[in-house]
C-alpha cells in the first residue's frame, strides 16, 4: 500500500457509537464529513436524493464492534453500495496491491484513478485503482454520463464568461451572469472534475 501523504476526506468522529442496529444513523455525520458525496462515485446527495444514499461498511469482513465503528462506515449511493457489496480482496491479492481505496487515509482520485477527458471513463492506474473501479462499478453508464454532462456544462460556463466579457451576447450581461450562476450551482452538485493525469 502506498497511500498519499494527504487524505481526500477528513472525518470529525461523532461522540456516539454505532451498532449493527443503529449504524444507518451515521448517515448525517457521514454526509457532513464527505461533503454530501458518495465515498466512491462522488455523486452528491442533492442529485441522487437522501434515500438513495446509504451507509456502507468499508471492510464488510470485520466482526463485532470494529464492523460498525465510525471509521468503517462510508456514505455510498445505492448503486455503489450494491456493486461493492461484501467484496474484499484476499490476503494474497492485497499483497499484490489489490484493495479498496480509503479516501480517509489517502488521495484516491488523481493518484490511483484518473478520468479520460474524451470518454469520461475512469481509468485505474494502480492495481488498487483498477479493483476499486471494477468492484464499485464506477464506469456504469449513468456515472459516465454525469461526468460527461459536468464537463460539457463547464465548457458552457467558460463560454458564458467569455461572451459576457466580450459583450457580443444576445442577452445583456446581467442575464448572462444569472444563467452562469444557475449553471454553476448545478455543476457544483455534479461529480467534480477528476484529474486526467496523476497529481505530482
Amino acid at each position: 500500500m502506498s497511500p498519499s501523504t494527504n487524505a481526500r476526506v477528513v472525518r470529525q468522529v461523532p461522540r456516539r457509537q454505532f451498532t449493527e442496529s443503529t449504524y444507518r444513523k451515521a448517515k448525517p455525520y457521514l454526509l457532513r464529513d464527505f461533503d454530501g458525496r458518495c465515498a466512491y462515485s462522488l455523486q452528491h446527495v442533492k442529485r441522487v436524493g437522501y434515500k438513495v444514499m446509504e451507509v456502507d461498511h468499508f471492510n464488510p469482513r470485520l466482526k463485532g464492534l470494529a464492523r460498525n465503528k465510525y471509521a468503517n462506515l462510508f456514505p455510498a449511493t445505492r448503486h455503489c453500495n450494491g456493486s461493492k457489496s461484501d467484496h474484499w480482496p484476499s490476503t494474497e491479492a492485497r499483497k499484490s496491491g489489490i484493495r479498496f481505496l480509503n479516501p480517509c487515509k489517502e488521495v484516491d482520485y488523481g493518484v490511483h484513478i484518473i478520468e479520460d477527458p474524451k470518454t469520461h471513463m475512469l481509468i485505474g492506474i494502480t492495481p488498487a485503482g483498477l479493483y476499486h473501479i471494477r468492484c464499485c462499478d464506477l464506469n456504469a453508464p449513468h456515472l459516465v454520463q454525469e461526468r460527461h454532462d459536468r464537463a460539457r456544462l463547464r465548457e458552457i460556463l467558460d463560454d458564458c464568461l467569455i461572451t459576457v466579457r466580450g459583450s457580443d451576447a444576445l442577452l445583456d450581461g446581467s442575464d448572462m451572469l444569472d444563467i452562469s450562476s444557475s449553471l454553476r450551482a448545478i455543476v457544483e452538485k455534479m461529480i467534480p472534475p477528476i484529474p486526467a493525469a496523476p497529481l505530482i
